[in-house]
């Protein structure tokens, strides 16, 4: 059983800014996750040696069934009221096109979600072409070209360092924090942000994992599909993905850095809760979920999110509309994007359809 201390710190942070940490977490730039695998954002052997087990956590909706089922069935109406809230994997039609497919994907190397389900392996082995939110994850070089071209994205080039942006309590809390993952807060100081925020958002174990060269879920789609001869293509290039994130205020960033860190033992938790509601297909129950855990009498900071949201989530979702339609006009596709761009009234699902598109959720 988990110390009631930090059942405590749970529930004295987790309503206060679950949306920000919520966000870094489920929406990490694909660029990001490539700087993993390379090498780039880790600073040592320390990350691997603390992971030797698995990453462990608890699934707050376990516990929400059990310590407040009100709070939990309030949750899970909240999702119901979503459009497309529920599923993974949708068939595309429109009259004289073969069927096309929609997956949509957790950026983590977890074997339960880097397996696809069933029906959506075999759309994959059917299909002439994959598409996936950016190819660029499949080459380093490329990926480090884009950060060099505008580094000012990514980058401060006008002398701010982190610690400029902090107050002497959060620099602290920081610069303690990356030690303990054996990052000295020199190496990153002139990193913006939100590349901190999302390597200190994903558990030392997935950090391990994609370091050792395991591939999430988008990644084995791609190279899987090279190496069966598809057409492989993307929506968005890095590029578009930094500028995303460069985008938000330098405020929002930096509040997200320092709430993040402030939840880094409970991120196990939270990335949990995130797997196995994406694993059931309950995309829309993952927020709801989150901020349920929380005790109902505590107010929340939402500011900032709804630019979030807009920027990262829903400017992209038109934009992937967009491009994906001259590829689903020539039917017989598999696309792949990560799930939060699935639901809603704005999300993928529902813009398809408005486009002509008859989308069918498949078990």
């Amino acid at each position: 059983m988990r110390h009631q201390p930090v059942i405590s710190k749970l529930h004295a942070v987790c309503v206060r800014v679950p949306r920000l940490v919520f966000a870094i977490a489920a929406s990490l730039p694909l660029i990001l996750l490539l700087l993993l695998i390379t090498g780039l954002l880790l600073g040592g052997g320390k990350v691997r040696a603390e992971t030797a087990d698995s990453c462990g956590g608890e699934n707050l909706v376990t516990r929400l069934a059990t310590t407040n089922p009100e709070a939990l069935a309030k949750a899970r109406a909240e999702a119901a009221a979503v459009p497309n809230g529920h599923g993974l994997f949708w068939k595309i039609e429109k009259p004289g096109l073969e069927p096309s497919y929609l997956l949509g994907t957790m950026h983590v190397t977890d074997p339960r979600v880097t397996r696809m389900p069933d029906a959506a392996r075999t759309a994959f082995d059917t299909v002439d072409t994959v598409v996936i939110e950016t190819v660029d994850i499949l080459d380093p070089v490329k990926a480090q070209a884009a950060m060099m071209l505008k580094p000012e994205l990514t980058m401060f080039t006008d002398g701010t360092t982190l610690t400029s942006l902090l107050n002497a309590e959060d620099a602290h809390l920081v610069e303690a924090e990356l030690a303990r993952r054996g990052i000295p807060l020199a190496l990153v100081s002139r990193m913006k942000p939100w590349m901190i925020a999302g390597l200190v958002a994903q558990p030392a174990c997935e950090i391990a994992r994609k370091a050792d060269g395991a591939e999430f879920l988008d990644m084995k789609i791609a190279n899987d599909a090279k190496k069966a001869g598809k057409q492989l293509l993307g929506l968005e290039s890095i590029g578009e993905q930094i500028e995303a994130m460069a985008d938000l205020p330098m405020e929002f960033h930096v509040r997200g850095l320092v709430e993040t860190i402030r939840l880094a033992d409970l991120m196990p938790d939270i990335m949990t809760t995130m797997t196995e509601l994406y694993l059931e297909g309950e995309i829309a129950l993952i927020m709801p979920a989150i901020l349920a855990a929380g005790p109902a009498d505590a107010g929340e900071d939402v500011s900032g999110y709804a630019e979030f949201e807009e920027r990262i989530v829903l400017v992209r979702n038109r934009l992937m509309a967009e491009r994906a339609a001259p590829i689903l006009d020539k039917g017989n596709a598999l696309i792949a994007v990560g799930a939060l761009h699935l639901p809603g009234q704005q999300g993928l699902v529902s813009l398809l359809e408005a486009a002509g598109y008859t989308l069918t959720q498949q078990q």
